[in-house]
Order: structure tokens, then sequence, then C-alpha cells
């Protein structure tokens, strides 16, 4: 695979590793201090196409191939315009062929085909549908301001768990400190054996552990989403069941006009492998056995023999 690089310049990635390649929408990459020398002005040409480009448009490419940025490009643009979903048509095959549409659309403006007419076609729907557009790009934005607002509130219920499990865990540790403390205090201080003060220290600190397994097996409930579209009714009966017949297997019988085979694992016991090569440990890495191979031969000179008249 050749070297990304600049087709104006000649300046790979290989010679320079921080090199900054952009591309417009016509798909074609130069690196940025190409852009910058090429179009002071904020415009001008492509040194390839000869298209009609700006400054601004320029991007970092961000896939090896520059067509699948200008595929990308596109698409955004395109969906922009057709963003049409599927409870705006009475019935799902009117939406498939929407977007079996929009695909051909994309289609021909990544590679320039009928590029004008497609372009006509486009300005024509997006006239003709514009309150639709507009309504469906409020309600996209109404749904994206929502999934943020949960997704923050996830995030900061997840970092007030992270909190609560972080205090926990001191506690914890803190109370542990504390036990051990106690026990040199009463082994310091106590004139009971030391046995007896270490058997009490392991009841209490067995009592602890068992204190402290109970807190930490309180789960609280979690937030989640769905992915149930917002306003979608949906329909909490259970499936409905479907009862069909067990499958049941029927060996492959093939009429090989011939004597019948033997089995696989009686070619040893008839004899038919006293002359045949065994495997190399070699050959049965690269998937060969010794029957295998004389069970194919076997069926090859079978089949045939009886001659039968069509």
């Amino acid at each position: 695979m050749e070297d990304q690089g600049c087709p104006r310049c000649k300046t790979t990635k290989y010679r320079n590793p921080s090199l900054k390649l952009m591309v417009n929408v016509c798909g074609h990459t130069l690196c940025e201090s190409c852009v910058e020398m090429l179009f002071v002005r904020g415009s001008g040409n492509c040194q390839e196409c000869d298209t009609p480009l700006r400054k601004s448009n320029f991007r970092v490419q961000l896939f090896e191939d520059p067509a699948v940025d200008k595929e990308v490009e596109i698409r955004k643009k395109v969906l922009k315009i057709y963003n049409k979903r599927e409870r705006d048509f009475p019935s799902l095959r009117e939406y498939n062929d929407y977007l079996e549409l929009v695909e051909e659309i994309i289609y021909n403006l990544t590679n320039n085909v009928d590029v004008e007419n497609t372009k006509q076609a486009m300005e024509q729907y997006q006239r003709e549908n514009k309150d639709v557009i507009q309504r469906n790009k409020v309600k996209l934005t109404r749904e994206q301001e929502e999934l943020e607002e949960l997704l923050l509130l996830e995030q900061q219920e997840n970092e007030q768990r992270r909190l609560e499990q972080l205090q926990e865990e001191q506690r914890q540790l803190l109370a542990k400190k504390k036990s051990k403390q106690a026990l040199l205090d009463q082994l310091e201080s106590s004139k009971l054996p030391a046995s007896l003060l270490l058997a009490q220290h392991k009841d209490r600190a067995a009592q602890l552990e068992v204190q402290l397994e109970k807190q930490r097996q309180i789960v609280k409930p979690t937030t989640f989403s769905t992915g149930i579209i917002m306003g979608q009714k949906i329909s909490l009966q259970p499936v409905p069941q479907i009862a069909e017949v067990l499958y049941r297997y029927q060996p492959l019988h093939i009429d090989t006009w011939g004597p019948p085979v033997p089995d696989l694992d009686q070619l040893g016991r008839l004899g038919y492998l006293n002359h045949v090569r065994a495997a190399s440990p070699q050959d049965l890495a690269g998937g060969y056995t010794s029957s295998l191979a004389c069970y194919r031969a076997v069926q090859d000179a079978f089949s045939g023999l009886f001659y039968s008249p069509l």
C-alpha cells in the first residue's frame, strides 16, 4: 500500500510523521501547508479536478482513503435534507424505498455520477418538503437534548456512586484499623491470656466482616437507556409463541450404482489400510489422514460398477 502523502509537494508521512492531510468536498487531499499556500484568498480550485473550493471547507483527513471522508461528509449533508423517519411513512415498504433513494443520491454524489440532476432533485425535494424537514430537525434537536440530559444524569449518578463507594471503603479501612489498635491496647494493658484476647479479636473481626459484606450487597438501582424512541408506543403483551414441528435429521443417501462402501471406521479391520501409506505428524497437521484418503478412493472405485440403463 502506498504511503499517504500530499500530491502537490510530494511530502509523505514516512518522511514527515507530523504531516497533516486535509480533504475537501471533492475528495482530493492536500497537506496543511499547501492549503495555506494555495488558498490565501480563502478560495481556489482543486489541483487535480479543478473544482472550486473554499478554504473553510477543508477538514483533517480521518480515514486512509480520502473517498471515505468524502462520502461521510456528503452523507451528513444529504441526511440533513432527507431526515424523515419510519413513523413518517404509512408502510415499511415505502420507508425502505425512501432509504434506497437516499443511498442512491449519496452514491451519485460520491462517485460523480449524474451530479447536476441529482443536485436539482435534492433542491426540488427541499423546496417541496420544507416544512417536514424543519419539523424533523426540531424533533431531532429535542431528542438529542433529552438524550444528553439523560446521559448527564447517569454520569452524575455514577460519580455519586463512586464517591459513596470510596467513602465506604475508607470507613471499612478505619474500622479495621480501630479494631487492630484495640487489640494492641488490650494485649498491652489486660491481664487476660493473649490467646483468649486473640480469639475474641477474631470473633469481632468476623462479625465486622459480615456487616461489611451486607453493606456491599446493598446495590442502588441504576438508570439506563431502553433504546425506545421517545413518544413511541410499545406493546407489553408477551410475544406469541409459534409452534413448529421439531426437525428430524435424515441421513443423506446417495446412490452410487455400485457395491456398498464400508464405513470409515471399518477400513482398518477389513484390510483396506494395509497398503496405504501411514500419515506422518506433518500430514496430520495439514489435515491428511490415511483412513479418509482410502475411504475416498474406495468410494470412487465402487461407484458406477452396476450398470443401470436409463
